[in-house]
């Protein structure tokens, strides 16, 4: 028996952890050179054959020991049939038999070689009930299940100091908790933004709060916040400058991060406005700095909740789709900050 599981699922909130932990299986193929010969990705949201994933899955390696195939989303790759498709008067809500797909597919995982891993991807926690891990439980040790959960939003700045120490470098505790404030419970923002304090400090002393405020994501608020302003009046012209502004001095995918974080937060305040919440009852509910939160609220209050959630949709929608077929994040917000300033979310 191999000392890697044939199957390895991996489910929960926390997609930066998810990331890591395929990284680490990535690093463990050996020569990057050849290594990217033996990987494979698919995903269950995109156009997706099980063919090609059987294939995938039963290809011989090249120059190495074993191959990599990622599924992402395999429940919606193969959903089961539900109570309407076999009788329309059942209650709804769960399904009541596998698809044939599905059955192939679990056929599949009883069939893995030796040569190969699959990687199974779901980005939500999996009730004790779900098909996948009822396969699992009598896999035995050809197959693992490791979940991974976004931290609490008490639970951060204690996660930020973990972090920054498994990035050889150390983070005060007040700065902890000011960056706390700022990135949420986000972990991907969170760990580039400790990168970039740490590379800020030389990995020489420990980030103070001081060294966030100068540095961190509340030095480019400013922006991002603009930029919200003139996509909520329509001035398409000033949302790209702020947009080409905050390119130049952040990475494109920390910033789509914070575009996303951004509206999630507005819908949030809004809302709670709407069920007359302070901005302190606002703050302490969604764990922000004492200024974003007075913006946050400021600027929630020039959307309406339908507005707020065709956008909030939107940028899902986006997001997965630079996922799956590799758009690039500039073009991808450049694409949408056009779209947006026309009224494209009505």
């Amino acid at each position: 028996m191999s000392a890697t599981p044939s199957v390895i699922l991996l489910h929960g909130s926390d997609e930066y952890a998810i990331a890591a932990q395929i990284e680490k299986l990535v690093a463990a193929l050996g020569d990057p050179s050849t290594a990217e010969m033996n990987i494979a990705c698919f995903d269950g949201h995109a156009s997706f054959n099980f063919d090609d994933l059987y294939t995938a899955v039963n290809a011989m390696p090249f120059l190495a020991a074993r191959r990599l195939v990622v599924l992402r989303n395999p429940t919606a790759a193969f959903p089961g049939r539900t109570p309407k498709q076999v009788a329309p008067e059942a209650e709804p809500g769960t399904e009541i038999a596998p698809s044939a797909n599905r059955k192939k597919f679990l056929e599949m995982l009883d069939h893995i070689p030796p040569t190969a891993t699959l990687v199974l991807v779901e980005q939500e926690a999996l009730k004790p009930d779900h098909w996948l891990l009822k396969w699992v439980k009598p896999a035995g040790e050809k197959a693992e299940v490791k979940a991974y959960f976004m931290p609490k939003r008490w639970e951060m700045s204690k996660w930020l100091e973990n972090e920054a120490r498994k990035q050889g470098g150390r983070l005060e505790p007040q700065a902890a908790s000011l960056l706390a404030g700022m990135t949420g419970e986000d972990t991907r923002i969170a760990a580039q933004e400790i990168t970039k304090l740490l590379t800020y400090a030389n990995y020489a002393r420990p980030v103070t709060a001081a060294d966030v405020e100068q540095v961190s994501i509340l030095s480019a608020q400013g922006d991002v916040f603009a930029l919200v302003d003139a996509l909520g009046k329509g001035e398409g012209q000033k949302a790209q400058a702020s947009l080409h502004r905050l390119l130049e001095n952040e990475e494109s995918f920390s910033l789509w991060g914070m575009v996303i974080r951004q509206f999630r937060l507005l819908l949030q305040a809004r809302e709670m406005l709407d069920e007359r919440a302070t901005v302190p009852e606002v703050q302490k509910a969604l764990g922000l700095h004492e200024f974003v939160a007075g913006k946050i609220c400021e600027q929630a209050r020039r959307f309406s909740i339908s507005t707020l959630e065709s956008i909030y949709h939107k940028l899902l929608e986006i997001d997965e789709g630079a996922k799956t077929s590799q758009v690039p994040l500039d073009l991808a917000l450049d694409t949408l900050v056009v779209e947006l300033a026309e009224g494209g979310w009505n």
